[in-house]
């Protein structure tokens, strides 16, 4: 299998948006940096809105929508970049635009129903232009928040809470008929699927937790991270510990693709595009790369993205 590595060098690189010119705007976390990476492997800086940027997408008018976890602290573990607990020059959760054109960050979201964001985490668009983004929290040495799945609109007029006490949720998709919508927790290695009653909405479900169905975990010890959907369904989740990308179909079969070979245990993000989507692009943070490799399936298409 032909594995390119596209760029390398980056600090902590997560949120990989791949655009129509072959090129990918990935946010450097721990550089608090928005940057965009040419085929060429050049990196260009579009914007430095501080904090820690994670999770983007792009939105209806073009802009680039972007979950700020505030801030992590850091250090390396035989030369593996491991991010811990709030920085401690946290700057608070947040939602921020970004113009791709003139690189102007303006923050659109601090707070969910009162509460304020304390790590939004990976972001998602629906049809509608609205989108699901989750809010990972944060840790200290002496405790560890808890965090949520959200849903807002682009004009700062709307955020709801609609799952709450959540353990660090991560990665979320929806499913291509946008009637479910996925999260990974990190800490549990597990994927859940909650059914959407209507845009921005979900349905009720029976049962003394509130949350999503369970879809499935890893076999292993591992973390989960960000995901990508693939246009059949399945749901393909970055793996921690277990460095790959873990495969689920919406009934919890799995497969999984190992990435041991980089020596990077922190595996944290997968995005598709290229020729009929089957181009994974993959985040390995920890080492600071972007590679890309051929896939067997079909990404889905994200709204907005071309």
């Amino acid at each position: 299998m032909a594995i390119t590595e596209v760029a390398t060098g980056l600090k902590f690189p997560e949120g990989p948006v791949v655009m129509d010119d072959g090129s990918v705007i990935l946010v450097e976390i721990a550089a608090g940096a928005i940057t965009r990476v040419l085929p060429n492997g050049r990196k260009q800086t579009i914007a430095k809105p501080g904090g820690g940027p994670n999770g983007a997408a792009i939105g209806p008018d073009g802009a680039l929508y972007v979950c700020n976890n505030g801030g992590f602290e850091y250090h390396k573990v035989r030369g593996v970049m491991i991010p811990g607990h709030q920085a401690k020059d946290y700057s608070g959760g947040r939602i921020e635009r970004v113009d791709l054109s003139t690189g102007k960050v303006e923050v659109l979201y601090t707070h969910s129903d009162g509460v304020a964001l304390r790590g939004p985490n990976d972001i998602v668009f629906d049809r509608q232009g609205g989108f699901w983004f989750t809010d990972h929290a944060k840790s200290t040495h002496d405790y560890r928040q808890w965090g949520a799945l959200h849903y807002a609109t682009i004009d700062g007029s709307h955020i709801s809470t609609q799952i709450g006490s959540i353990m660090a949720p991560n990665g979320v998709g929806l499913s291509p008929d946008e009637k479910t919508v996925y999260y990974a927790e990190t800490l549990s290695g597990r994927l859940f699927g909650a059914a959407i009653s209507k845009p921005g909405n979900l349905a009720k479900r029976a049962g003394l937790v509130a949350g999503g169905a369970f879809v499935g975990a890893q076999p292993t010890h591992a973390y989960f991270d960000s995901l990508a959907v693939q246009a059949n369904g399945d749901v393909c989740v970055a793996t921690i510990l277990n460095p790959g990308i873990t495969t689920f179909t919406p009934k919890g079969k799995i497969r999984f693709t190992s990435l041991a070979q980089f020596a990077d245990p922190l595996v944290t993000n997968i995005a598709f595009g290229g020729k009929n989507m089957k181009t994974a692009y993959i985040t390995l943070s920890g080492r600071g790369k972007l590679i890309s490799m051929p896939w067997a399936q079909a990404g889905l298409k994200l709204n907005f993205s071309g």
